[in-house]
């Protein structure tokens, strides 16, 4: 069996396009294997912050591709890295969960539960609430920024799509009328460029793999590398901006990018 594509480091989306749940995607892991066995590199790259980069390394072990968390980049992390040099150990309001609170404190944040802080910042939050919604209001008010995780509108599942970051976004931005600053997460170049980084590979040597047209293939577009999208998370085979964006291959699962 040999690889489609010749590019050493490899870039793989997670939900939709690695597993969806708890189940893998049937021949992912002989993909991962082969790529592995063949010298590249490989890392994943999820937008998601509601897990851990050990999280992440679990799950795929468990599902039968052995990972460590240094081959994981997840936008909880690329967050953490990008505030930390704007603004750092600054005083945060986190709309979002545990893990995403505690990336933060680990980078040396104070995160706080009401609105004296110097940045809001967003990301998927399945507890977000009016009160959270009114702590970002009254931050905003009275200085605080705004940033975020990542702009996805919903989050492939097991059992159909559910709301993702870009709603908790969409409310902030109505009622503040203050825009985000930075979204880190794909397609933004911030969150590119650190797996890059942890592959050792340019750009041009890189190929993404992901179900998404508007973040994994937009991003892997515009910046240079080798694009894959698989249909099997929310892409579907008749949307019309396929044609428009032009990945390099359009699969109808990760499986397919080992040949005879």
């Amino acid at each position: 069996m040999t690889i489609r594509l010749p590019q050493r480091g490899w870039l793989f989306d997670l939900d939709g396009t690695v597993y969806r749940g708890e189940a893998l995607m049937p021949g992912a892991d002989r993909v991962i294997a082969a790529l592995r066995s063949d010298g590249r590199r490989v890392g994943f790259l999820s937008n998601k912050p509601l897990y851990t980069r050990e999280d992440y390394a679990a799950k795929l072990t468990r599902l039968g591709i052995p990972t460590s968390a240094g081959d994981v980049v997840n936008s909880s992390l690329v967050l953490a890295r990008h505030l930390a040099k704007l603004d750092p150990a600054a005083p945060v309001f986190v709309i979002g969960e545990a893990p995403l609170i505690g990336e933060l404190r680990q980078h040396g944040f104070e995160v706080r539960s009401d609105h004296r802080v110097r940045w809001v910042v967003i990301a998927f939050d399945r507890t977000f609430d009016y009160a959270k919604l009114n702590t970002a209001l009254q931050a905003v008010r009275q200085g605080a920024r705004l940033i975020a995780t990542n702009p996805d509108r919903t989050c492939p599942t097991e059992y159909g799509e559910i709301p993702d970051c870009a709603g908790m976004i969409a409310a902030v931005e109505a009622v503040t009328g203050h825009t985000v600053e930075a979204i880190v997460g794909k397609p933004s170049p911030i969150i590119l460029e650190v797996a890059l980084a942890s592959l050792g590979v340019s750009a041009a040597d890189a190929v993404i793999v992901g179900d998404r047209l508007e973040t994994d293939i937009t991003m892997g577009k515009r910046l240079g590398l080798a694009t894959v999208l698989v249909l099997s998370g929310v892409t579907r085979a008749d949307d019309l901006r396929i044609h428009a964006i032009a990945p390099d291959l359009v699969l109808g699962a990760v499986a397919e990018l080992l040949v005879d």
